[in-house]
């Protein structure tokens, strides 16, 4: 019988280096933009390093929020590349992790984590620029009774992540490109970057069309266009 709320489940269905190595390369604007702006993770959750990519495939932890637990198994079965992606109720009264915590992971290879929930010992993490995403700060610390699961669905910042989905983070925020959908997606970020390649060359040539402003407001029945 499935212990529904307590359990560990393997993640088997990890995204090909080389499409991780491709979505390195590309900005979250840049995926948001064919997703249409959906799948992406809220604002509410902002990185606390200073710099740098995010991306890797998710291992999904859903914890009690304020209970670590599950977090300490998530670090021990993750495989490096890994982001640990923790849905924690978005609840800021405990710290789900800290500085000792990171630095095992970072060890270990993992890529980084995104907490909907509290970090603690922000200064250190930030001086260490490991990517690391959450809500909120603070120096109370968590319990570690459990219970919860290890790669079930889960929601982070409004947006339902599944085991093995592809992470990108970068300074602008978060999105997941569920892995399924990931080759098709990558054609059509890059067609975008084509296209934004060539309206920075428009810019610099003072060639650049913008007769699409007053269109759309005599579309949408501006006065005094």
């Amino acid at each position: 019988m499935s212990n529904i709320g307590f359990r560990v489940l393997p993640l088997n269905n990890r995204a090909s280096k080389e499409i991780i190595e491709q979505y390195s390369n590309f900005v979250t604007p840049h995926i948001s933009d064919n997703i249409n702006r959906l799948n992406s993770v809220n604002s509410s959750i902002r990185p606390i390093h200073t710099q740098g990519k995010l991306v890797g495939s998710a291992l999904t932890v859903k914890t009690r929020p304020g209970d670590n637990l599950l977090v300490h198994k998530a670090i021990d079965m993750a495989e490096p590349g890994d982001v640990i992606m923790i849905d924690a109720g978005g609840d800021l009264s405990n710290a789900i992790m800290g500085e000792i915590m990171v630095r095992i992971s970072k060890k270990k290879g993992i890529n980084g984590f995104v907490v909907d929930g509290a970090i603690r010992d922000s200064k250190e993490i930030r001086e260490m620029n490991y990517p690391l995403y959450s809500k909120g700060v603070t120096h109370r610390g968590p319990y570690k009774d459990g219970p919860g699961e290890i790669n079930v669905p889960v929601q982070i910042g409004g947006t339902v992540v599944n085991p093995g989905d592809i992470v990108v983070g970068d300074m602008d925020g978060i999105v997941v490109v569920p892995m399924e959908e990931a080759d098709d997606l990558q054609r059509k970020i890059q067609q975008t970057i084509e296209d934004e390649r060539k309206t920075m060359e428009s810019i610099e040539n003072e060639t650049v069309d913008r007769s699409w402003v007053n269109t759309r407001l005599r579309e949408k029945g501006c006065e005094g266009v």
